[in-house]
């Protein structure tokens, strides 16, 4: 008992950390995509303000943050929160869900899922735009993931992406364009992914969060009807979550739903 939780503990600091570095990458990436830059080969990473090339010692996730004081050691400006908390969120979540799943089938579905979402929603609130490529990527890569499970798993994941494409461009025409394309290919990667019931706690729980914070701002007069907010970051929260609890729900519903989580949330 006591080998396996320092064994625990142990795993999940080292899937914090690779987290944490996953994230420092998911967010450069976002931000040099919208930015219309490589990403890849020789291009160096620089400071936001001064555009000085940066070392080693302020690349490191997190630690370079904190030793800095949040500045960049070059001009003395400020760097910008978002690359902190990149690294902490996918930190955190990357150690959570290992503990959550453990090393196997879910837990690597659950990463695919986790650092796309994380992806889409930098690049939706620095741009208010969702990249369909990045998008649908993750699908593509889960349904050939879901061969491992047998084709009752490949099928959970084109009905999980049909659901996700399907109910966000439902509402796309309702509103008459209202919401963006990208939002239906988000939802059609990660459902492909997640499969069915896993996609569809995701939309409920991505809504309800986005009701929670939204409602608020715009009854204070912080938004107004007409101002565009981006709906991604939400779906994305809701995704993620509905990796830690779907299979909670699934027990909670399964009288009306059917009790198979199906593959790979066993």
């Amino acid at each position: 008992m006591e080998i396996t939780y320092y064994y625990n503990i142990i795993s999940a600091v080292c899937a914090f950390i690779a987290g944490a570095c996953a994230g420092s990458f998911i967010n450069a990436t976002a931000m040099r995509t919208v930015a219309e830059k490589k990403w890849w080969g020789a291009e160096r990473s620089v400071c936001d303000s001064c555009g000085h090339v940066l070392e080693s010692a302020d690349l490191f996730p997190i630690a370079s943050y904190i030793a800095l004081g949040g500045k960049c050691r070059y001009c003395g400006s400020k760097i910008k929160p978002r690359h902190f908390a990149a690294e902490m969120i996918s930190g955190a979540v990357t150690a959570a869900l290992f503990l959550r799943w453990g090393i196997g089938a879910a837990f690597g579905v659950s990463l695919l899922v986790f650092w796309f979402a994380l992806f889409n929603s930098l690049t939706d609130f620095e741009s208010g735009y969702i990249y369909d490529v990045w998008a649908i990527s993750p699908g593509a890569v889960g349904l050939l993931i879901r061969l491992f499970g047998g084709w009752h798993a490949v099928l959970d994941g084109i009905l999980g992406g049909t659901l996700g494409f399907g109910f966000i461009a439902l509402i796309i025409l309702l509103s008459r364009g209202g919401m963006g394309w990208g939002d239906a290919l988000l939802m059609l990667g990660i459902g492909a992914c997640v499969g069915l019931k896993y996609c569809a706690f995701g939309l409920y729980i991505g809504f309800m969060v986005g009701g929670v914070v939204v409602v608020p701002l715009t009854i204070i007069k912080k938004l107004k009807r007409k101002d565009a907010v981006p709906l991604g970051p939400f779906l994305a929260v809701g995704s993620v979550a509905a990796l830690f609890v779907g299979n909670s729900l699934i027990r909670y519903f399964g009288d009306l739903i059917g009790y198979n989580p199906g593959w790979p949330w066993w």
